[in-house]
């Protein structure tokens, strides 16, 4: 598949998933933030090229790396095409150090988990319900932004509150809740700190929110329908829509890369 072909698949997608929020159809906005939470480490294009391509897929890489981990994909499989960088290294200068130069994107070939077969993968820390590890690290890499964690009733009836390199949680609550929490409130820390005086609290809270749904679902914790009303805030805007999936992608990265996932 050619680049071109592949950059109107990512075309396609956005246009698609603004249309189904114009239409009022959620599932569908849910559907790309549960694959940004598979694959964050991917551009906000490629997650929607592979969800547009194969909705199920939950662990993509390339041929080569598939028979490194001791698997082979499947005779007859078709591949998931995604934008890959092409870079140059600059000559090492004083000045420069060999830098890595943008040249452009290819169109290149990926499969999915479920299209191989072969040694099964060691675990990687799904967990259903419980956070588990991933509590303690959540609360060592807020530490690590300079950000002040602490508990308090006085909070009530709110669960958690953000303040600008504080972030304050309602004790008590299941180590699910408490997880799920205190990501909404660094996705403030995040992304907000600097600039709610151009945002709007709504933004923000969708925002914060869409973050919190993206990093508990890649750890495997059940969110019921807590994190699905923020979805009725899209206005179907196309260019919102991009805007504020980016943020949140980048967000949601960020604490996943923070946690060790």
């Amino acid at each position: 598949m050619k680049s071109e072909e592949v950059k109107q698949l990512a075309t396609n997608a956005i246009e698609a998933l603004a249309a189904a929020l114009d239409a009022g159809r959620s599932e569908d906005l849910k559907r790309y933030l549960a694959a940004m939470g598979r694959f964050h480490r991917y551009s906000l294009h490629n997650v929607m090229l592979i969800t547009l391509q194969r909705p199920t897929a939950s662990h993509v890489t390339g041929l080569h790396t598939w028979k490194k981990l001791g698997r082979f994909v499947r005779k007859g499989e078709k591949a998931i095409f995604i934008l890959a960088p092409m870079v140059r290294t600059k000559e090492n200068t004083e000045e420069q150090g060999g830098n890595r130069v943008l040249l452009g994107f290819r169109g290149c070939g990926v499969f999915d988990y479920s299209q191989t077969e072969g040694c099964e993968l060691p675990s990687i820390g799904r967990v259903a319900g419980d956070p588990s590890e991933y509590q303690e690290r959540l609360i060592k890499f807020v530490a690590a932004q300079g950000i002040a964690l602490s508990y308090d009733q006085a909070i009530r009836p709110a669960r958690g509150i953000s303040e600008g390199g504080k972030i304050t949680l309602l004790p008590g609550m299941t180590p699910a809740e408490d997880f799920a929490t205190l990501v909404h409130e660094l996705a403030h820390e995040l992304l907000h700190r600097a600039n709610r005086a151009t945002t709007t609290k709504r933004l923000r809270e969708m925002e914060a929110e869409a973050v919190a749904f993206v990093v508990c679902h890649a750890i495997g914790l059940q969110t019921g329908t807590a994190s699905q009303d923020y979805i009725h805030l899209y206005n179907g805007v196309a260019k919102l829509l991009l805007d504020r999936l980016e943020r949140v992608r980048s967000a949601a990265s960020q604490i996943l890369d923070g946690i060790g996932h």
